[in-house]
């Protein structure tokens, strides 16, 4: 079965608790804290697979953690670090986030994409020994690790995609020019899944060409088969427009040509702007008047016209040279960026909810609101910082802090972040 979209939960490892310990040995005395820090959680990465060609499995399994990272221990050891988890995925799938839709990581090469980081381990109490604190009874707990709700979508991987209604000839222009065997009978919808082949032209020169499975009017927006197909477009360099010449199913040539550019269009306008070449298949079921009539339309429009017979495999050479000289001229196959998370304007952001627990005049802070703020937060840059800081007075943590009876120079901890009390 083809599966191109699924959806899963993936968590990333928790960081392990920092210990909370005191050196104890013979003849020593007050040996001091000496709790080491938890290791890190385990990050979720995904790996592309030549060997996986849908995204069936994901049915099945559709949550993904990775382990906890070890708690810290006593004398100064640090927790263990946990494996990171890997989800092999096929070449191509695109990774977003479920809610908004924002782009979180596009596996199309060798290297495993990040996706999800696992939590910080927690400090020991060996960090909160100073001078006038010299017994801390406490320590940290981990950071969790991200979470997600995520939709994959693999979007295919070809330099051509042919494009056009049900039964105009795609998957018979596939067979003859490439080494893929797609099922082909005269009825609609024979095609059900994408089929790639690789075109090989000699002198080293080949490309990869998609047969999309027929579109008709309405596809992009769930009409027939094909809608669930048209996101395979998206990375091919360039297209090939098939259309039955000859009207023999009983259309317009012309009409079928133009639905299916708006078909295009309207599922994503960057589609109509893409690099096309238009052949007119069946052209042993037509006349020469019909044939001369539509490749005028055709070229009124800008667009280049081949007449083939792709079955007897008449004038498919002719496309495919004119296919790879538009080819050498193109960018590479597209690939999406992923896209960082929005900043929310501090003015925007309402009271929240704070737990603030106090321990030897150390105020921790706690909330899930503040971890998805400080992700976004590069404590090394001045405008950067001064935004978190109104972010922690439109949240309600410094009013939050005051109510807790902080005083100045009282030290706040929220998470991996430690600063004295200024007012």
């Amino acid at each position: 079965m083809f599966v191109d979209v699924a959806k899963i939960k993936i968590k990333a490892g928790d960081g392990g608790d920092g210990a909370v310990s005191f050196h104890r040995e013979k003849y020593v005395a007050a040996g001091g804290p000496d709790g080491g820090d938890g290791g890190k959680g385990g990050d979720i990465l995904f790996q592309a697979d030549s060997n996986i060609s849908t995204l069936a499995d994901f049915r099945y399994k559709r949550k993904y953690n990775a382990e906890k990272g070890e708690n810290g221990r006593s004398g100064r050891k640090f927790g263990k670090k946990a494996p990171d988890l890997i989800i092999r995925v096929p070449i191509g799938t695109v990774v977003k986030e479920a809610e908004t839709g924002r782009i979180l990581a596009d596996v199309s090469g060798k290297e495993p994409v990040l996706v999800a980081r696992g939590g910080k381990g927690g400090w020991g109490n060996v960090h909160f020994a100073t001078p006038t604190r010299q017994v801390p009874r406490f320590a940290k707990p981990g950071l969790p690790g991200e979470e997600y709700d995520v939709v994959l979508e693999l979007k295919l991987l070809a330099d051509v995609g042919l494009v056009g209604f049900p039964n105009v000839g795609k998957s018979t222009l596939v067979s003859v020019v490439s080494q893929a065997k797609p099922e082909i009978a005269n009825y609609h919808f024979t095609t059900i899944t994408p089929v790639l082949g690789v075109v090989s032209m000699g002198e080293g020169n080949s490309f990869v060409m998609a047969d999309i499975p027929g579109l008709i009017e309405g596809a992009w927006e769930g009409t027939g088969l094909g809608h669930q197909f048209l996101r395979h477009v998206e990375r091919c360099r360039m297209l090939i427009h098939i259309v039955d010449v000859s009207g023999s199913e009983g259309r317009d040539p012309k009409e079928d040509f133009v639905t299916i550019n708006n078909e295009l269009r309207k599922f994503n306008p960057e589609l109509a702007e893409r690099e096309m070449l238009v052949a007119g298949n069946k052209c042993d079921m037509a006349t020469d008047e019909q044939i001369d009539d539509f490749r005028k339309f055709v070229e009124d429009q800008g667009y280049s016209f081949f007449p083939i017979m792709a079955e007897i495999h008449y004038g498919v050479d002719a496309l495919m040279n004119k296919t790879l000289e538009t080819l050498s001229k193109l960018p590479p196959i597209r690939e999406f960026e992923a896209e960082p998370a929005p900043i929310i304007p501090a003015e925007e952001i309402n009271p929240h909810e704070v737990k603030i627990t106090v321990q030897d005049d150390v105020y921790f802070v706690e909330g899930e609101w503040l971890l998805q703020v400080m992700k976004s937060v590069n404590f090394d840059d001045y405008e950067s910082m001064n935004y978190f800081q109104r972010v922690l007075t439109n949240g309600g943590v410094i009013d939050a802090l005051r109510k807790a009876g902080i005083s100045e120079g009282d030290t706040v901890s929220i998470y991996d972040l430690e600063f004295d009390f200024v007012e």
